[in-house]
């Protein structure tokens, strides 16, 4: 049992959201996994390690994690400051400034261990940047730090499901707030600014996306905003999001109709949420992603929609919006308690209507917790 597994008080204070030890077991990771360090640059990658979140930059800003040796933090010395004020400040490591003159790259190769033969870049590292690290450390190979953190991030720390709970309880605020702007006569892209306003305002630091797709546009899974003008009998497919101030991300889809849908509509969402019920039922650890998947697209296809379902059930979710695990056909990765997904089967029919109904749920002991509590029947708005 790991330490954050043990029941606590409720009274009790969790630890930080980004602690210490972290960067130990990121090491440990690093030396199970073969390589001799991880290098890490602005990213999700980086706040789960430190807690700093760092501006992507053209200069160098880089966490440097030998597996056997204390790690550091290099920055651009005008982010020094920023730095050593983040989370990071506090974990006690080094946190050194680079000026203009030097070669960044050249630093973290010369503090390398000398024996250093493989090292992992983090996934989202830039390639002008990975390029600057082959050319300074020319005889060792360059592989990815995501087969490493990955399994780390995967499963969230009662920490990351608290703020998991918070993102979830401030989009869906903001869903209840959805008759104060969805209307006929409206355009989606006027819809589509009043949301991006309200998730700002229920308690995220940004909107990280915002789709209105109403009519036909609800068949398109990631339809953009339109000067479309919402008209009655529409469905409308709601998805949005966004990033809170703790980093950790919301994602939630409902379905509305403005005044009376079709029938056939109607008779489509019905199934898509027997299947979405379905599989949020569904979690529990050992089940697979992939099995997990064919819950619903199972009761989709045996309603005769089974070609309109057409993309995965579900991604992961915490500093990033979409992370692993996938919940996909053929993923054979057994679900495991913290880890934390979406749950969105869909229907689409081209150029008539779509539906598509998603929740963030995170596997437990026990099976699945459903972040996102606002009803998933379709809501009919005058």
């Amino acid at each position: 049992m790991r330490d954050d597994d043990h029941p606590r008080h409720p009274a009790d204070p969790l630890p930080p959201l980004y602690p210490a030890d972290r960067l130990r077991t990121a090491r440990q990771a690093t030396a199970r996994a073969g390589l001799d360090a991880l290098l890490i640059s602005p990213g999700a990658d980086l706040r789960y390690l430190t807690g700093y979140d760092a501006k992507p930059l053209e200069r160098l800003t880089c966490l440097v994690l030998p597996a056997d040796g204390d790690p550091f933090l290099l920055v651009p010395a005008l982010e020094e400051p920023a730095a050593k004020a983040s989370p990071a400040g506090d974990l006690g490591i080094e946190i050194t400034g680079w000026h203009e003159t030097d070669d960044p790259y050249a630093l973290v190769a010369a503090r390398l261990p000398g024996r250093t033969a493989r090292f992992g870049v983090d996934n989202r590292m830039w390639a002008e940047k990975t390029t600057a690290f082959r050319t300074a450390l020319p005889d060792a190979r360059q592989e990815l730090a995501g087969d490493v953190l990955h399994e780390l991030r995967m499963r969230k720390t009662p920490q990351e499901a608290a703020a998991l709970r918070r993102a979830g309880a401030a989009i869906d605020r903001v869903h209840a707030r959805m008759g104060e702007w969805l209307r006929a006569g409206r355009t989606e892209r006027e819809v589509g600014r009043d949301i991006a306003d309200a998730i700002i305002a229920e308690g995220h630091i940004r909107a990280d996306f915002v789709i209105v797709g109403s009519g036909p546009h609800s068949a398109s899974p990631h339809h953009e905003l339109s000067d479309r003008t919402i008209r009655s009998g529409d469905p409308v497919v709601v998805d949005i999001g966004g990033t809170t101030q703790d980093g950790y991300c919301s994602d939630s889809t409902r379905v509305y109709a403005v005044g009376e849908p079709p029938a056939a509509f109607r008779r489509l969402h019905d199934v898509l949420s027997s299947a979405q019920r379905a599989q949020t039922d569904a979690v529990r650890p050992g089940i697979t992603a992939g099995q997990l998947d064919a819950v619903g697209r199972d009761i989709i296809t045996d309603a005769g929609y089974g070609t309109y379902f057409i993309h995965r059930t579900g991604h992961g979710i915490g500093l990033e919006s979409h992370e692993d695990p996938y919940i996909v056909a053929g993923n054979p990765l057994p679900l495991a308690p913290g880890m934390a997904f979406s749950v969105e089967p869909g229907i689409y029919l081209p150029d008539r209507h779509g539906a598509r109904i998603e929740d963030i749920v995170i596997c437990t002991e026990q099976g699945g917790e459903r972040l996102n509590r606002t009803p998933r029947d379709l809501v009919v708005l005058p």
